[in-house]
Protein backbone atom coordinates (compact mmCIF):
# COMPACT_ATOMS: atom_id res chain seq x y z
CA UNK A 1 0.00 0.00 0.00
CA UNK A 2 1.23 3.49 -0.88
CA UNK A 3 1.18 6.51 1.39
CA UNK A 4 2.07 10.19 1.13
CA UNK A 5 4.93 12.28 2.57
CA UNK A 6 2.38 14.25 4.61
CA UNK A 7 1.03 11.10 6.25
CA UNK A 8 4.55 9.89 7.03
CA UNK A 9 5.38 13.23 8.64
CA UNK A 10 2.19 13.04 10.67
CA UNK A 11 3.31 9.67 12.01
CA UNK A 12 6.69 11.09 12.97
CA UNK A 13 8.63 9.08 10.38
CA UNK A 14 12.15 10.45 9.95
CA UNK A 15 13.34 10.42 6.34
CA UNK A 16 16.87 10.26 5.02
CA UNK A 17 17.21 14.01 4.41
CA UNK A 18 16.11 14.94 7.92
CA UNK A 19 18.32 12.25 9.42
CA UNK A 20 21.35 13.47 7.49
CA UNK A 21 20.86 17.19 8.08
CA UNK A 22 19.08 17.50 11.41
CA UNK A 23 20.74 14.68 13.35
CA UNK A 24 23.87 13.28 11.70
CA UNK A 25 25.11 16.59 10.32
CA UNK A 26 24.29 18.48 13.50
CA UNK A 27 25.39 16.04 16.20
CA UNK A 28 28.16 13.95 14.59
CA UNK A 29 31.49 15.67 14.04
CA UNK A 30 33.15 14.25 10.94
CA UNK A 31 36.54 14.00 12.64
CA UNK A 32 35.03 11.34 14.93
CA UNK A 33 33.79 9.08 12.12
CA UNK A 34 37.02 7.01 11.96
CA UNK A 35 36.31 5.81 15.50
CA UNK A 36 33.29 3.87 14.23
CA UNK A 37 34.10 3.36 10.54
CA UNK A 38 37.13 1.27 11.53
CA UNK A 39 36.08 -1.76 13.57
CA UNK A 40 39.57 -2.24 14.98
CA UNK A 41 39.61 1.31 16.34
CA UNK A 42 36.12 0.78 17.76
CA UNK A 43 37.19 -2.41 19.51
CA UNK A 44 40.31 -0.86 21.05
CA UNK A 45 38.32 2.18 22.16
CA UNK A 46 35.65 -0.03 23.73
CA UNK A 47 38.30 -1.91 25.69
CA UNK A 48 39.58 1.39 27.07
CA UNK A 49 36.08 2.29 28.25
CA UNK A 50 35.28 -1.11 29.75
CA UNK A 51 32.65 -2.01 27.13
CA UNK A 52 32.65 -5.74 26.38
CA UNK A 53 33.35 -6.86 22.80
CA UNK A 54 34.12 -10.28 21.24
CA UNK A 55 37.70 -11.37 22.00
CA UNK A 56 40.25 -10.39 19.35
CA UNK A 57 42.25 -13.42 18.15
CA UNK A 58 44.46 -11.39 15.85
CA UNK A 59 44.71 -9.15 12.81
CA UNK A 60 46.18 -9.53 9.33
CA UNK A 61 47.50 -6.28 7.87
CA UNK A 62 49.61 -7.40 4.88
CA UNK A 63 49.44 -10.03 2.16
CA UNK A 64 52.63 -11.53 3.60
CA UNK A 65 50.91 -11.85 6.96
CA UNK A 66 48.39 -14.28 5.48
CA UNK A 67 51.06 -16.98 5.86
CA UNK A 68 50.51 -16.73 9.65
CA UNK A 69 46.81 -17.62 9.42
CA UNK A 70 47.22 -21.35 10.03
CA UNK A 71 49.15 -20.78 13.25
CA UNK A 72 46.74 -18.04 14.34
CA UNK A 73 43.69 -20.29 13.88
CA UNK A 74 45.16 -23.45 15.38
CA UNK A 75 43.32 -24.40 18.55
CA UNK A 76 40.31 -22.17 17.85
CA UNK A 77 36.94 -23.90 18.04
CA UNK A 78 35.33 -21.24 15.87
CA UNK A 79 36.00 -17.70 14.70
CA UNK A 80 34.81 -14.76 12.64
CA UNK A 81 36.85 -12.90 10.03
CA UNK A 82 35.68 -9.41 9.11
CA UNK A 83 37.02 -6.34 7.29
CA UNK A 84 37.87 -3.47 9.63
CA UNK A 85 36.27 -0.95 7.26
CA UNK A 86 33.43 -3.06 5.90
CA UNK A 87 29.76 -2.12 6.00
CA UNK A 88 26.40 -3.84 5.70
CA UNK A 89 27.80 -7.21 6.76
CA UNK A 90 29.88 -7.53 3.60
CA UNK A 91 33.02 -9.63 3.80
CA UNK A 92 32.17 -11.30 7.12
CA UNK A 93 33.12 -14.97 7.22
CA UNK A 94 31.83 -17.09 10.09
CA UNK A 95 33.48 -20.43 10.82
CA UNK A 96 31.56 -22.52 13.33
CA UNK A 97 34.15 -25.27 13.80
CA UNK A 98 37.30 -26.85 12.38
CA UNK A 99 37.27 -30.56 11.52
CA UNK A 100 39.93 -32.57 9.73
CA UNK A 101 41.67 -29.46 8.49
CA UNK A 102 38.43 -28.09 7.01
CA UNK A 103 36.69 -24.91 8.12
CA UNK A 104 32.93 -25.40 8.52
CA UNK A 105 30.46 -22.55 8.10
CA UNK A 106 27.13 -22.53 10.00
CA UNK A 107 25.41 -23.67 6.79
CA UNK A 108 27.65 -26.77 6.69
CA UNK A 109 29.72 -25.50 3.75
CA UNK A 110 33.32 -26.71 4.03
CA UNK A 111 36.25 -24.44 3.24
CA UNK A 112 39.93 -25.23 2.93
CA UNK A 113 42.72 -23.14 4.41
CA UNK A 114 43.35 -21.83 0.90
CA UNK A 115 39.72 -20.63 0.74
CA UNK A 116 40.09 -18.78 4.03
CA UNK A 117 43.41 -17.27 2.94
CA UNK A 118 41.82 -16.10 -0.31
CA UNK A 119 39.01 -14.43 1.62
CA UNK A 120 41.49 -12.59 3.83
CA UNK A 121 43.46 -11.52 0.75
CA UNK A 122 40.26 -10.05 -0.71
CA UNK A 123 39.66 -8.12 2.51
CA UNK A 124 43.17 -6.67 2.47
CA UNK A 125 42.77 -5.57 -1.14
CA UNK A 126 39.70 -3.51 -0.19
CA UNK A 127 37.06 -5.64 -1.87
CA UNK A 128 34.60 -5.07 1.01
CA UNK A 129 35.81 -1.76 2.45
CA UNK A 130 34.19 1.65 2.26
CA UNK A 131 35.46 3.28 -0.91
CA UNK A 132 37.53 0.23 -1.86
CA UNK A 133 40.53 1.37 0.19
CA UNK A 134 43.11 -1.16 1.48
CA UNK A 135 41.86 -2.81 4.63
CA UNK A 136 42.77 -4.91 7.66
CA UNK A 137 41.28 -8.32 8.49
CA UNK A 138 40.07 -8.81 12.05
CA UNK A 139 39.80 -12.30 13.48
CA UNK A 140 37.49 -12.54 16.48
CA UNK A 141 36.36 -15.35 18.74
CA UNK A 142 33.01 -16.86 17.79
CA UNK A 143 30.08 -15.59 19.80
CA UNK A 144 28.34 -18.31 21.80
CA UNK A 145 24.90 -16.84 21.35
CA UNK A 146 22.20 -17.37 23.92
CA UNK A 147 20.41 -20.67 23.11
CA UNK A 148 17.10 -19.14 24.14
CA UNK A 149 17.09 -17.47 20.71
CA UNK A 150 17.73 -20.65 18.71
CA UNK A 151 14.10 -20.98 17.57
CA UNK A 152 13.94 -17.33 16.50
CA UNK A 153 16.83 -17.40 14.04
CA UNK A 154 18.25 -19.45 11.17
CA UNK A 155 21.97 -20.37 11.05
CA UNK A 156 23.08 -17.00 12.36
CA UNK A 157 23.59 -14.95 15.49
CA UNK A 158 20.77 -12.43 16.08
CA UNK A 159 21.93 -8.91 16.89
CA UNK A 160 20.24 -5.93 18.53
CA UNK A 161 20.40 -2.46 16.98
CA UNK A 162 19.82 0.39 19.43
CA UNK A 163 19.65 3.97 18.21
CA UNK A 164 21.39 6.28 20.69
CA UNK A 165 20.69 10.02 20.59
CA UNK A 166 22.60 12.34 22.90
CA UNK A 167 23.31 9.29 25.04
CA UNK A 168 19.65 8.20 25.34
CA UNK A 169 18.41 4.86 23.94
CA UNK A 170 15.72 5.94 21.47
CA UNK A 171 14.54 2.83 19.62
CA UNK A 172 15.63 -0.80 19.35
CA UNK A 173 15.18 -3.81 17.13
CA UNK A 174 16.53 -7.34 16.93
CA UNK A 175 17.54 -8.68 13.52
CA UNK A 176 16.85 -12.38 13.03
CA UNK A 177 18.66 -14.19 10.24
CA UNK A 178 16.70 -16.34 7.78
CA UNK A 179 17.35 -18.68 4.86
CA UNK A 180 16.53 -15.77 2.55
CA UNK A 181 19.22 -13.63 4.19
CA UNK A 182 21.75 -16.51 3.98
CA UNK A 183 22.07 -16.66 7.75
CA UNK A 184 22.99 -12.96 8.00
CA UNK A 185 21.19 -10.36 10.11
CA UNK A 186 20.60 -8.06 7.14
CA UNK A 187 17.06 -6.73 6.67
CA UNK A 188 17.59 -5.83 3.02
CA UNK A 189 18.54 -9.45 2.29
CA UNK A 190 15.49 -10.88 4.05
CA UNK A 191 16.24 -11.02 7.78
CA UNK A 192 13.30 -10.46 10.12
CA UNK A 193 13.32 -7.15 11.97
CA UNK A 194 11.79 -7.33 15.46
CA UNK A 195 10.78 -4.09 17.11
CA UNK A 196 11.81 -4.19 20.78
CA UNK A 197 10.16 -2.37 23.68
CA UNK A 198 12.78 -0.08 25.26
CA UNK A 199 11.19 -0.55 28.69
CA UNK A 200 11.20 -4.35 28.87
CA UNK A 201 13.28 -5.83 26.05
CA UNK A 202 10.29 -7.74 24.69
CA UNK A 203 9.14 -8.06 21.07
CA UNK A 204 6.48 -5.60 19.91
CA UNK A 205 6.33 -6.13 16.14
CA UNK A 206 7.92 -8.23 13.38
CA UNK A 207 8.58 -7.41 9.72
CA UNK A 208 10.22 -9.12 6.75
CA UNK A 209 10.52 -7.47 3.34
CA UNK A 210 8.43 -4.58 4.75
CA UNK A 211 5.52 -6.87 5.61
CA UNK A 212 4.44 -7.77 9.13
CA UNK A 213 5.24 -11.22 10.50
CA UNK A 214 4.10 -13.06 13.62
CA UNK A 215 6.40 -16.05 13.23
CA UNK A 216 9.86 -16.91 11.90
CA UNK A 217 9.67 -17.92 8.21
CA UNK A 218 12.03 -20.89 8.61
CA UNK A 219 11.58 -22.22 12.14
CA UNK A 220 7.87 -21.44 12.31
CA UNK A 221 8.28 -20.26 15.90
CA UNK A 222 6.00 -17.44 17.04
CA UNK A 223 7.74 -14.14 17.75
CA UNK A 224 5.56 -12.72 20.53
CA UNK A 225 7.39 -14.55 23.32
CA UNK A 226 10.82 -13.16 22.41
CA UNK A 227 12.42 -11.45 25.40
CA UNK A 228 16.01 -10.19 25.66
CA UNK A 229 17.63 -11.08 28.97
CA UNK A 230 19.83 -8.64 30.88
CA UNK A 231 18.15 -5.85 28.93
CA UNK A 232 19.11 -3.09 31.37
CA UNK A 233 22.80 -3.96 31.09
CA UNK A 234 22.58 -3.98 27.30
CA UNK A 235 20.98 -0.52 27.25
CA UNK A 236 23.58 0.91 29.62
CA UNK A 237 26.41 -0.44 27.44
CA UNK A 238 24.78 1.02 24.34
CA UNK A 239 24.13 4.39 26.00
CA UNK A 240 27.74 4.54 27.21
CA UNK A 241 28.91 4.61 23.58
CA UNK A 242 27.93 8.29 23.56
CA UNK A 243 30.72 9.15 25.98
CA UNK A 244 33.03 6.65 24.31
CA UNK A 245 32.78 8.22 20.84
CA UNK A 246 31.43 11.72 21.30
CA UNK A 247 28.89 11.02 18.54
CA UNK A 248 25.42 12.36 19.28
CA UNK A 249 23.48 10.18 16.83
CA UNK A 250 24.61 6.60 16.30
CA UNK A 251 23.51 3.01 15.94
CA UNK A 252 24.95 0.45 18.34
CA UNK A 253 24.91 -3.19 17.27
CA UNK A 254 24.84 -5.49 20.29
CA UNK A 255 24.75 -9.25 20.78
CA UNK A 256 24.07 -11.57 23.70
CA UNK A 257 26.84 -14.06 24.47
CA UNK A 258 25.92 -17.12 26.53
CA UNK A 259 28.97 -16.73 28.76
CA UNK A 260 29.71 -13.00 28.75
CA UNK A 261 26.28 -11.42 28.41
CA UNK A 262 25.67 -8.29 26.29
CA UNK A 263 28.53 -7.32 23.95
CA UNK A 264 29.15 -4.51 21.50
CA UNK A 265 29.68 -5.74 17.93
CA UNK A 266 30.12 -2.44 16.12
CA UNK A 267 28.92 1.15 15.83
CA UNK A 268 27.41 3.09 12.96
CA UNK A 269 27.51 6.88 12.62
CA UNK A 270 24.90 6.75 9.85
CA UNK A 271 22.34 4.19 11.09
CA UNK A 272 19.56 3.25 8.71
CA UNK A 273 15.90 4.08 9.19
CA UNK A 274 14.33 0.63 8.80
CA UNK A 275 14.13 0.43 12.59
CA UNK A 276 11.00 2.59 12.28
CA UNK A 277 9.35 -0.04 10.10
CA UNK A 278 10.27 -2.79 12.56
CA UNK A 279 8.69 -0.82 15.41
CA UNK A 280 5.74 0.53 13.44
CA UNK A 281 6.53 3.96 14.83
CA UNK A 282 8.46 7.06 13.82
CA UNK A 283 11.57 8.37 15.54
CA UNK A 284 10.59 12.04 15.39
CA UNK A 285 8.65 12.43 18.66
CA UNK A 286 11.28 10.55 20.65
CA UNK A 287 14.14 12.59 19.21
CA UNK A 288 12.24 15.84 19.84
CA UNK A 289 11.73 14.90 23.49
CA UNK A 290 15.40 14.11 24.01
CA UNK A 291 16.47 17.41 22.45
CA UNK A 292 14.62 19.16 25.28
CA UNK A 293 16.59 17.34 27.99
CA UNK A 294 19.54 18.93 29.85
CA UNK A 295 23.14 17.90 29.20
CA UNK A 296 25.34 16.01 31.64
CA UNK A 297 22.79 13.36 32.67
CA UNK A 298 24.35 10.09 33.92
CA UNK A 299 24.05 6.89 31.86
CA UNK A 300 21.75 5.16 34.38
CA UNK A 301 19.40 8.15 34.47
CA UNK A 302 19.31 8.42 30.68
CA UNK A 303 18.37 4.75 30.37
CA UNK A 304 15.70 5.09 33.06
CA UNK A 305 14.27 8.14 31.25
CA UNK A 306 14.01 6.24 27.97
CA UNK A 307 12.47 3.19 29.59
CA UNK A 308 9.84 5.37 31.23
CA UNK A 309 8.94 7.56 28.25
CA UNK A 310 9.33 5.12 25.35
CA UNK A 311 7.54 2.06 26.76
CA UNK A 312 4.94 0.52 24.47
CA UNK A 313 2.76 -2.56 24.22
CA UNK A 314 3.14 -5.41 21.76
CA UNK A 315 1.25 -5.79 18.51
CA UNK A 316 2.01 -9.52 18.51
CA UNK A 317 0.04 -12.45 19.87
CA UNK A 318 1.54 -15.78 20.93
CA UNK A 319 -1.51 -17.53 19.50
CA UNK A 320 -1.23 -15.82 16.10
Amino acid sequence: MWTTPARLRAKGIVGMNRRNIRYIGRYNKRRLYPLVDDKLKTKLLAQEHGITTPALIGTVTTQFGIKQLRAMLTGQSGFVIKPAKGSGGKGILVIERIEGGLYIKPSGTQLTLADVERHVSNILSGLYSLGGSPDVALIEALINFDESFSEYTYEGVPDIRVIIFQGYPVMAMMRLSTAASDGKANLHQGAVGMGIDIASGTAVRGVQFDRTRHDHPDTGHELASLRISDWGTLLRLAAGCFEMTGLGYLGTDMVLDRDHGPMLLELNARPGLAIQMANGEGLRSRLDLIERQPEGVAVEDRVAFSQHHFARSSELSETA
